[in-house]
């Protein structure tokens, strides 16, 4: 009887070791796995450990409101370069009582005459300006004024000067200062009615004088010909 009992003994701590040792060691669950199976707040903070954190967007850049402030660049008028004061002078112009300044026709060619009412070669080189103005016809980039450098004739006056004569373009008297600076400028004999003083400013403001004495209308035009073509 001890005999079998032995015998039962034995043969079952045989089968318990063969079960033992045939076990995959994969199917042994670690330490933590069991911590997590019997604890569920441990399986996730593991997970979060393994979560990755996403890098923050690259701010894009205001596209929008760079290319406005070019656009309001690239719309702001380019300086015209330094012209001289008379330029910004006021003027009166006789046959419409507008008031104009030089620089109102920049990027226009201007061919400014002076003169006196009372001089007949003013009156010849001022017939030969109206010439120029038919044969210019139709050009917009050309401007004439005629400046009356004489203090003791009046706008109304010359008003009709110009009415009687059909001029057709701008007249106006000289301002002091006006007169004043062109003198300084380009010499004294710009006053002078009889030496019959052109002046021409081109579409950049700078200013070209002309010769004195009466110039054809021939003269005229290939003068300012060049200039109408920049």
């Amino acid at each position: 009887m001890r005999k079998n009992i032995r015998s039962i003994i034995v043969q079952g701590a045989l089968v318990f070791f063969l079960v033992t040792a045939c076990t995959p060691a994969g199917n042994n669950p670690t330490s933590s796995e069991a911590a997590a199976a019997e604890d569920p707040a441990v399986e996730q903070e593991s997970a979060g450990d393994l979560e990755t954190v996403e890098p923050s967007p690259t701010q894009e850049p205001e596209v929008e409101e760079t290319a406005a402030v070019a656009d309001e660049i690239n719309e702001t008028e380019a300086p015209r370069k330094d012209t001289p004061t008379w330029f910004d002078i006021p003027m009166v112009d006789v046959r419409t009582g507008e008031s104009f300044t030089i620089n109102d026709y920049r990027d226009k060619v201007v061919l400014v005459e002076m003169l006196a009412m009372w001089c007949p070669k003013c009156l010849n080189q001022q017939i030969e300006v109206k010439a120029l103005h038919e044969r210019l016809e139709g050009e917009d980039d050309f401007i004439s004024i005629g400046l009356d450098i004489d203090i003791n004739e009046d706008a109304q006056d010359l008003k009709t000067y110009v009415e009687n004569n059909q001029f057709d373009w701008l007249y106006a008297i000289a301002p002091v200062e006006v007169a004043r600076e062109i003198s300084e400028l380009y010499g004294a004999q710009f006053l002078n009615p009889p030496s019959t003083p052109i002046l021409v400013i081109d579409k950049g403001g700078e200013v070209h004088l002309m010769n004195f004495g009466i110039k054809t209308a021939d003269v005229l035009f290939n003068f300012v010909a060049p200039f109408l073509a920049e």
